[in-house]
């Protein structure tokens, strides 16, 4: 997905930030903030790839309607994962995440329509939630 590749380079640039920016006498990436967005960053990425990687598995090998559950999952938790990670790229370069000189400002605005223009997250997670319930049994 679009969502997890703009994800990466969101997380490169951060990365790449956090190993040049001084703050305090000290790397950005030298603060425990820091080191824990760039870890929960990562995270969040392997685990919607994982997501998406098993969507595509079920649709192989069951087809598109045993999928409907996984895939309406990762049209929700990529582009979530992805705000959030660009999110935390724009906090590292501060004002300059916002401007024009990155392209992470392009990018929030983007993923922020990608959750609309696909559907909005309530209709894939009432998907997801009466999969959910219907497989429960009472």
């Amino acid at each position: 997905m679009r969502a997890i590749g703009l994800a990466e380079a969101a997380l490169a640039a951060l990365c790449l930030r956090s190993k040049t920016r001084v703050v305090f006498g000290q790397l950005l990436a030298q603060k425990g903030p820091t080191e824990q967005a760039i870890a929960e960053s990562r995270m969040a990425l392997e685990q919607a790839r994982l997501l998406t990687l098993k969507a595509a598995h079920v649709m192989d090998t069951l087809g598109n309607k045993a999928a409907m559950q996984d895939i309406a999952m990762i049209k929700v938790a990529a582009p979530r994962m992805a705000l959030a990670v660009v999110d935390r790229a724009i906090q590292a370069h501060g004002g300059a995440g916002v401007c024009q000189d990155h392209k992470l400002a392009e990018a929030y605005a983007a993923l922020r329509t990608l959750r609309l223009a696909d559907g909005p997250d309530e209709v894939h997670l009432r998907t997801i939630a009466r999969w959910e319930l219907a497989k429960s049994k009472l």
